[in-house]
């Protein structure tokens, strides 16, 4: 049976690419941010190959910002996460948990600091802008919230520095991880950063203004010929392989940043005026209950996750699996879980119930990258 078609509408929004994403051969997509969001090319092994081998221009327009300028944009941003801000200049860019007054997951974007009065929260698949809106009005901050015209374009694969410097020169090889530069394209300044939703290496180009979208595309193609670059998207293979979160899959806003790993990036004792602040304090303490994990799913490949699936120890339901993938280079399906705690620990052999019946889960201790 073939796939439903997708139907086009002005609430399903295209992106400055669209075009060079089209002509490319793109198959698939997904709904992201009401906006479209590339998911397959070839296939989703062709393409998981060919972006750990060389070097792939991603449209990634549906990472929309949320933009903080005025004098009180630092406050309302710390107000928001719970990772301390204070320390952090222009230039860098941050991973942040954004969370509600109950310590939930809001969000788990990228925090740019283009100035001490101007922010960009380059966000995952939700409505956040409402509520920093909402937290803004309510707290009576001297801030414009908004969403600007800015589409960003990926840049990834081990060949990645080099298609950049044949465009915006050897200047942008010095880029530091999560930190940004400045770069003129044709006249126009825009921010890239060394980032990305992968970890073959690569940058974020801030495209500001769709008009530069398909100029900016075309540059980089026709620079990349001999790099074999090709249009490519978020690989699901290599994220899950990698551990890469994704917002609304692996997590919601019924999970702590705690329960998803994430207390790394949560300074709560020190992060004064985070709105979950409180009831983090009070997880951070006695600790989670349960915890995402990596599981190797054994047998053959499974079917994509297109809905959790019961992780059960005996019977017992002790968690969930929300992302899997069969990954040809480590043998196994690879696969994201929130287990309990009584049960997280490396090794323990749990049954996940597949649509294809139960299989055999052993909780790995890392991640394959």
């Amino acid at each position: 049976m073939a796939a439903p078609l997708l139907s086009p509408s002005n609430r399903l929004r295209r992106t400055p690419f669209s075009e060079g994403v089209e002509a490319a051969g793109v198959k698939a997509y997904s709904v992201y941010n009401r906006m479209l969001l590339p998911t397959v090319f070839r296939s989703v092994e062709e393409d998981y190959r060919h972006l750990k081998e060389a070097v792939q221009v991603w449209d990634v327009s549906c990472e929309r910002q949320v933009e903080l300028r005025g004098p009180d944009a630092a406050r309302l941003m710390q107000m928001l996460t719970p990772r301390d801000l204070r320390g952090m200049t222009p230039g860098q860019c941050y991973y942040v948990p954004i969370v509600d007054e109950t310590g939930g997951m809001l969000n788990d974007p990228v925090a740019v600091k283009l100035a001490e009065d101007r922010w960009w929260i380059s966000i995952a698949d939700s409505d956040l802008l409402y509520w920093v809106k909402a937290t803004a009005l309510g707290w009576r901050l001297d801030v414009l919230v908004d969403e600007p015209d800015v589409s960003p374009l990926a840049v990834q694969g081990p060949k990645a520095d080099e298609l950049m410097a044949r465009v915006f020169g050897d200047g942008v090889r010095d880029i530091r991880f999560f930190r940004f530069g400045v770069f003129d394209f044709q006249g126009r300044d825009m921010v890239i950063a060394r980032s990305g939703y992968s970890k073959q290496g690569g940058f974020e180009i801030y495209v500001e203004g769709g008009d530069i979208g398909m100029p900016l595309w075309n540059a980089l193609m026709e620079a990349g010929k001999t790099l074999d670059v090709r249009a490519g998207c978020p690989n699901a293979i290599e994220r899950i392989e990698a551990g890469l979160l994704s917002y609304g899959n692996d997590m919601t806003d019924d999970n702590t940043p705690h329960e998803c790993g994430l207390g790394k990036f949560c300074d709560t004792h020190t992060a004064i005026g985070c709105i979950g602040r409180d009831a983090l304090l009070r997880v951070a303490k006695e600790g989670p209950l349960q915890q995402i994990r990596p599981l190797a799913i054994e047998g053959p490949a499974v079917p994509r996750c297109d809905r959790w699936w019961p992780l059960r120890a005996n019977g017992t339901p002790v968690g969930r699996v929300s992302s899997t993938a069969w990954s040809p280079d480590f043998g196994t399906n690879v696969a994201i879980g929130m287990v309990r705690m009584t049960h997280w620990d490396p090794g323990t052999l749990l049954e996940v119930e597949t649509p294809e019946g139960p299989r055999q889960a052993n909780v790995r201790e890392s991640f394959w990258l």
